[in-house]
């Protein structure tokens, strides 16, 4: 198979990857995948390799001089080449697995949990632009309400919006869309004495759950869609879901890594990272929850289409 080819295969769709990714990362994300692949390396040790990496880009974006932030740009672009291998090894090599899949996206929440602290001690003892007091304290609360009521629930949002697409353009087979009570019955199906994977399942069902918390619209959608599937009507339906949600993909990107990243390396190589906090709390929440809005909207139109017909 030429690396054209192979780099195809390695997407999980057209509709979901950015430009960025397709010209840039991929490409060298797959070079990376079959190297590891040659020397038999899991895609889940490099899932490993990659939170080590981010750590360490966490912690040079700590410093406010050229050198480290370089450093910090550098790392954090080795871990997102790292993290963009092990998907893209997973598909090429068939070893896809739910584990493999969760950490994934507890390494990037890793990677970001150091940054936004690095970030809130480098600026502890800086002014605040355009007065003579300090940061101090309030920018650990800055940190928090763009980490934690921000940047987590947009990422987990986009992600879902991602596999519901993914899931009606492929089908299950080339999704990771999983739901609420699925996990919490494999939860609760294990023994006592299989404490690390109960607890591996009551987490991933919990994070489910919040997923589906804040779908309503779609989850009334998706219940009427599985009665009918197989239907012409659902095959209708489907076709003009997936026409609507094409467009939305370009938020799940903008709400996911390139961007975010990219205005990190920007501010903290400017020494004004606080500009990317507040760019996180106001450009991004509003991209959320636009992106949110019209998902929704989306699906209740669908629901009465599925009604109707």
């Amino acid at each position: 198979m030429k690396f054209k080819e192979m780099l195809q295969a390695s997407f999980k769709s057209n509709d979901t990857e950015e430009w960025l990714d397709v010209h840039f990362t991929r490409p060298i994300g797959l070079v990376f995948a079959l190297f590891w692949n040659k020397l038999g390396v899991h895609p889940n040790a490099i899932t490993i390799l990659s939170i080590f990496l981010g750590m360490g880009a966490g912690y040079m974006f700590y410093f406010t001089d050229l050198a480290h932030n370089l450093a910090g740009v550098a790392l954090l672009m080795l871990a997102n080449f790292c993290d963009s291998t092990d998907g893209q090894m997973a598909r090429l090599t068939g070893k896809k697995t739910l584990v493999g899949r969760v950490l994934d996206g507890f390494s990037g929440d890793v990677w970001f949990f150091c940054i936004y602290a690095a970030l809130a001690f480098r600026m502890m003892g800086q002014a605040i632009p355009g007065t003579s007091l300090r940061w101090g304290i309030g920018i650990w609360v800055l940190c928090f309400v763009a980490g934690v009521l921000c940047h987590s629930p947009q990422s987990s949002l986009a992600d879902y919006y991602r596999q519901i697409h993914l899931f009606f353009l492929k089908g299950k087979q080339g999704s990771e869309l999983d739901n609420y009570a699925q996990q919490r019955q494999i939860y609760e199906s294990l023994p006592a004495g299989r404490w690390f994977a109960r607890l591996f399942y009551y987490n991933y069902a919990n994070y489910c759950k919040s997923q589906e918390k804040r779908t309503p619209r779609f989850q009334e959608f998706f219940a009427l869609y599985n009665e009918k599937a197989g239907s012409a009507v659902a095959e209708r339906v489907k076709e003009d879901f997936l026409n609507g949600s094409r467009p939305l993909m370009k938020y799940t990107n903008i709400l996911t890594f390139n961007v975010r990243a990219i205005c990190i390396y920007i501010t903290c190589l400017l020494n004004c990272p606080w500009v990317y906090l507040l760019f996180e709390i106001i450009v991004l929440t509003t991209l959320y929850i636009y992106m949110h809005k019209e998902h929704e909207n989306l699906c209740s139109r669908m629901t009465k289409q599925l009604r109707n017909e």
